[in-house]
């Protein structure tokens, strides 16, 4: 009798240490059914990714799951709206479905950051 409260005490342990889906189980997925609250909850996330506003296109991620940010050059006062070539490397997110969970993954440094009011499938 003892050993069977051991186990299922184990067992619940192991059950509830399961609850979140790891790294490995990332499968690279598209937004479908884009809304505004979709779009809003990506412009939010990237923003506070990076800790600045963004302008993204209303398809972003319904065709990819790789979303790529291009700096722009730094204002000056000769040339408050700046043209020309940046030569950094862009920002690159990458969507990822986990469980059912919509996940932003800045391809850098690998935040990750939870999409809401989003709904993702897997790419083919």
């Amino acid at each position: 009798m003892r050993w069977r409260n051991i186990l299922l005490s184990y067992c619940a342990v192991f059950a509830l240490g399961c609850q979140t889906v790891p790294d490995d189980y990332d499968r690279p997925a598209r937004i479908v059914n884009a809304d505004d609250a979709s779009r809003a909850a990506l412009r939010t996330t990237v923003k506070n990714a990076l800790g600045t506003p963004v302008t993204l296109s209303d398809s972003a991620l319904t065709d990819s799951s790789l979303l790529t940010i291009e700096n722009m050059p730094p204002p000056t006062m000769e040339n408050p709206v700046p043209n020309g070539r940046v030569l950094s490397m862009p920002i690159q997110f990458r969507l990822v479905i986990n469980g059912g969970d919509c996940v932003l993954v800045n391809q850098q440094d690998r935040s990750r950051h939870w999409l809401p009011d989003t709904t993702c499938e897997a790419e083919m």
